[in-house]
């Protein structure tokens, strides 16, 4: 006979699975050591005797980014890339400035759930469900005002004020990812043949060739 434990306890282990994106931490920190060459799922530990509190911060989220660029945004990113003290931790942090009118392009975050908050200016930020209902949840957000994008949800922002914006948004992942629909789709190397794109947006080669060469 089956123990009375065993149900309750496999129940609890795929809870458990099912909200662990990111590694989890088996001591007090495990600093990324990027320059290893061994490949796992995340990055291997430095060395605790070579990390120095500089692993555990990041400067620069106070700064405008560039966004002369032909949507009109940057993104700064403090990930475990660029604050190495993150990994295994499950979190990652950004500022993104908008230029009047910048656009942050239909896109997706594939390992982590996006937290928006605005600090300046007026964005339309949305995000579409998936099939078969593609529901769109848009809203206007005025600084101090926040928003959430699902983990894998597509979805976007666009600044709709007069001058610019800026907001802060973290994530649920050391290394969330981004991939943005157009590039991925129109500026995949190499490309996706052109009858899978015609046949796929029910449109003739001239469009697809049109779009194709604004992501080359």
């Amino acid at each position: 006979m089956a123990s009375p434990f065993l149900l309750p306890a496999v129940l609890a282990l795929a809870f458990a699975q099912a909200l662990a994106y990111d590694p989890t931490p088996l001591q007090d920190f495990c600093v990324a050591d990027l320059k290893s060459n061994i490949f796992i799922n995340g990055y291997p530990c430095k060395n605790p005797k070579t990390v120095t509190v500089e692993d555990f911060s990041f400067s620069g989220l106070n700064i405008p980014g560039n966004t002369k660029n032909k949507f009109g945004f940057n993104v700064t990113i403090a990930n475990v890339m660029t604050l190495p003290g993150l990994n295994t931790l499950g979190v990652s942090i950004a500022r993104i400035d908008y230029a009047p009118h910048g656009v942050v392009p239909p896109h997706t975050h594939p390992r982590g759930t996006e937290f928006l908050t605005v600090i300046e200016g007026t964005l339309i930020a949305g995000f579409v469900t998936s099939n078969p209902n593609n529901t769109l949840y848009q809203q206007i957000l005025h600084p101090g005002d926040v928003t959430v994008f699902p983990i894998g949800m597509i979805h976007f922002q666009l600044n709709i004020g007069k001058g610019p914006a800026v907001a802060i948004v973290g994530l649920n992942s050391q290394n969330p990812g981004f991939i943005f629909i157009g590039d991925a789709v129109f500026g995949s190397k190499p490309p996706i043949p052109v009858q899978v794109l015609e046949k796929s947006f029910q449109v003739g080669p001239n469009v697809i060739q049109e779009l194709l060469a604004q992501f080359k």
